[in-house]
């Protein structure tokens, strides 16, 4: 599945967060960060910070590399 991204890696939260039934505010919220960074992050806007991304994996338990995966320059977008 090709995503069209601004980071340079295709960010899988939205089919995580489907497949587990998590609500984008509650996991904004224990995460601590802002709806709207969690959004960005979400939908490929922005990648997050290095504590951020760490929260992610750490609540998800997930590695990092399941969540966000790098795109190769052959991938069209």
């Amino acid at each position: 599945m090709n995503i069209k991204t601004e980071t340079g890696y295709i960010c899988r939260l939205k089919v995580i967060f489907a497949e587990e039934g998590i609500k984008h505010g509650w996991f904004a919220e224990k995460i601590g960060v802002s709806k709207g960074t969690l959004s960005a992050i979400v939908n490929n806007k922005q990648l997050p910070s290095f504590d951020v991304a760490y929260a992610i994996c750490q609540e998800l338990k997930r590695p990092i590399n399941e969540i966000w995966i790098k795109k190769e320059p052959t991938q069209s977008e």
